[in-house]
């Protein structure tokens, strides 16, 4: 990897997601070697990539360059390559690249989406879960309401119009918001020629409530939003099959539709040589202890979504989402300092900040540790929030503008089919 030797030692971090930044910029001026690794050369800031998929913004607003992140570190080093394995015995890991021995190794490769074993949901249906999946989804969006104009069977064309998200977290109901504000504004201008009125958004949820991680008051006015939108909450239905065409539950309700959507759940994406029965923990995540360290292994670490670190706190584990991986990977770099100069490590302690989900225009829900509210105030602070933690002043700038654009014109001026996402039609017309 043309990586020169240094008598600092070196920890290599596996994935530039929010925790492997945080770990990064903790260790900026230490004694310490560190090489980043990922197959992107941009972080991706994925609680957005449902407004790339809407048509709200464009996909270089919410990523940014992994190397500029890094500029100006001494001793630190990016090479894009994916890791095939790790060798914990001899240290060393395997990539697409060429091989790379550590002193201390950071597994921080985040999640993916989970079909549960289910091949043909796999195969079928669009996950939304990196930049290049949710540019898929915006073309293929467009592309069946340009396919809808070309038909005149009213069952295909319902077919084309109508959209199936399965999953009621926070990933499902924004999805479902957005969508919902498409039809109502957008769609009616842009087709005119088209009945926008019949299409559909269904957001189908297994369990009895939507926004289930969040408190009851959320979940019932985050339903309220959506209702008044238009969307349709099918609760306690759980998606079987989907063979491209129709939507198969465990009930009698059936969907016929060209685009599900899935955001039932997140999976650790787990790397080969780490990947033992007993270091797995619930959710594919590698078990881990109060100080990160991956449970038999004293110099790999995981942080993020793929470490699940049980506690009588959290039985499961800390929520994947974007806080839980930037504070282990803060405490982490104290943590691997302290390794170093031969002192005992300090266990993690998360600090939950609450969470949060928008609907759509003025709407949204919010739980913080000791206030909880929703509404047009909780969507401003939403936006805030988002607009902090997103990497890089001109990203912060450019989405912020689009929202306010967005807001004054009641418009998405992304809809663009950049990259054409091909399927067969053919089978709506039998």
């Amino acid at each position: 990897m043309n990586i020169p030797r240094s008598n600092n030692p070196r920890v290599v971090i596996i994935g530039g997601g929010f925790g492997g930044i945080s770990l990064a910029q903790k260790l900026r001026k230490q004694e310490v070697q560190v090489v980043l690794l990922d197959k992107n050369n941009y972080h991706t800031f994925q609680p957005l990539l449902y407004q790339v998929s809407t048509g709200g913004l464009e996909p270089d607003s919410i990523a940014y360059p992994l190397r500029k992140v890094l500029i100006g570190y001494d001793n630190f080093f990016f090479r894009l390559a994916e890791v095939t394995e790790i060798l914990p015995n001899k240290q060393l890991l395997k990539t697409t690249i060429g091989e790379i021995s550590y002193d201390y190794l950071v597994v921080a490769t985040g999640s993916e989406t989970n079909f549960f074993g289910n091949t043909e949901l796999e195969q079928h249906a669009m996950a939304m879960k990196s930049i290049p999946q949710s540019l898929n989804l915006r073309s293929l969006i467009l592309e069946n309401f340009e396919q809808a104009l070309l038909t005149d069977e009213y069952h295909e064309r319902d077919a084309l119009m109508n959209f199936v998200i399965v999953g009621g977290g926070p990933t499902g109901v924004e999805l479902a918001g957005a969508l919902a504000e498409i039809k109502k504004g957008i769609l009616p201008k842009d087709y005119p020629d088209l009945d926008t009125r019949r299409a559909q958004i269904n957001l189908v949820q297994g369990g009895d409530r939507l926004l289930d991680a969040m408190s009851e008051k959320a979940s019932e006015k985050a339903e309220k939003f959506l209702e008044d939108l238009g969307v349709q909450v099918w609760k306690n239905v759980r998606v079987t099959g989907y063979d491209g065409k129709t939507v198969r539950t465990k009930t009698d309700l059936v969907f016929e539709t060209a685009t599900l959507i899935w955001a039932a759940g997140v999976k650790g994406a787990t790397i080969k040589g780490l990947d033992a029965k007993e270091l797995i923990a619930g959710g594919n995540r590698l078990s881990v202890n109060e100080f990160n360290q991956v449970i038999g292994f004293p110099n790999i670490f995981a942080i993020g979504d793929i470490a699940c670190m049980q506690s009588e706190e959290a039985p499961r584990g800390h929520p994947m989402m974007a806080q839980p991986a930037i504070q282990q990977g803060r405490k982490l770099g104290e943590n691997l300092v302290r390794l170093i100069n031969g002192k005992s490590l300090e266990p993690f302690i998360y600090k939950d900040k609450g969470s949060m989900a928008t609907v759509g225009r003025n709407k949204a829900v919010c739980d913080l540790k000791n206030i909880r509210f929703q509404g047009v105030f909780a969507w401003f602070v939403w936006m805030f929030v988002h607009l902090f933690f997103l990497i890089g002043f001109r990203n912060r700038v450019v989405v912020f503008v689009n929202w306010v654009y967005n807001y004054i014109r009641f418009d998405r001026e992304a809809r663009l089919i950049i990259r054409p996402f091909k399927r067969n039609y053919d089978q709506f017309r039998d």
